[in-house]
């Protein structure tokens, strides 16, 4: 598997703070007065000048019913991210500059110069420069959910590709989409994609497990859009309880060696998720 530099975690401190907040529906004062931080303090933390100590941040731990360690471990830029190894097919994370930070989109390899592309990024302009040269056919195009960053580069990749259809969420939107819900799988290049419903971070969203045919046994990959990512949950923008529900939904269905690839920030694992991940963590 091509291993490039990860990128940033795509959450910090404050960002998963105010995230928290907003599931416990805590206002900034009402979480500073619970966990006995002055609310000054907690702006700064949540404008990302943190000075909070490790006792502070244990009770807004325990006030907003987060993993201690996952959240002490991000308040000191030292979030752990797994070792990668074992897929059984080749993976080409596609790292996109949006905003401050970056969209993923992935390529999978199914043999020879052909793949299977997983989101297309903000532009067609940045999925080109992000492409690699040795795949020069698509085999299927899958979407997680229809934010700019994730769909940017679609209309032009099914008129070059010829595919003219792509799978994802169900939505009439979209008369191109070949809608996969809960469940659902499709086999294309010696691959099984099986579809989860994810509504949480936007109304129409899915997740993707991939599985080789030919090694079943072989260790799966999540494509989790904007649902799960390295440290964090994406913003719960249609429903931030929906958010947290599934996502805790979809980790408790994975293999501890599941690598899971998000919309945003850095690949990691199932089992390093249960055992980090403020939200997740077990």
């Amino acid at each position: 598997m091509p291993t490039p530099d990860p990128p940033a975690l795509e959450d910090e401190l404050g960002d998963v703070l105010e995230k928290a907040a907003r599931h416990a529906q805590l206002s900034l004062e009402a979480l500073a007065a619970a966990g006995g931080v002055d609310s000054g303090r907690l702006k700064d933390a949540l404008d990302y000048r943190s000075d909070l100590t490790v006792a502070e941040l244990g009770r807004l731990a325990t006030v907003l019913r987060l993993n201690e360690v996952g959240l002490a471990a991000l308040a000191q830029n030292r979030y752990p991210l797994p070792a990668l190894a074992g897929l059984p097919f080749p993976l080409y994370p596609l790292r996109m500059p949006f905003g401050v930070g970056v969209a993923n989109a992935y390529l999978i390899g199914t043999g020879g110069d052909a793949a299977v592309l997983f989101d297309t990024g903000a532009s067609h302009a940045e999925l080109h420069r992000a492409w690699p040269a040795n795949i020069q056919r698509l085999e299927a195009v899958f979407i997680t959910h229809y934010e700019a960053e994730h769909i940017g580069g679609l209309e032009v990749v099914l008129r070059e590709s010829e595919l003219r259809r792509f799978h994802g969420p169900p939505s009439g939107r979209w008369p191109q989409v070949r809608g996969l819900g809960e469940g659902q799988s499709v086999e294309v290049g010696g691959l099984r994609v099986t579809a989860f419903h994810t509504p949480g971070h936007a109304a129409e969203h899915n997740c993707y497990l991939v599985r080789s045919l030919a090694a079943p046994a072989g260790t799966p990959l999540l494509v989790s859009g904007d649902l799960i990512f390295a440290g964090s949950l994406g913003g719960g923008y249609f429903c931030c309880q929906r958010q947290l529900t599934h996502s805790r939904r979809i980790l408790g269905l994975l293999d501890d060696a599941t690598v899971i690839a998000p919309g945003h920030g850095p690949l990691t694992t199932a089992a390093n998720e249960r055992r980090f991940n403020p939200f997740l963590a077990e």
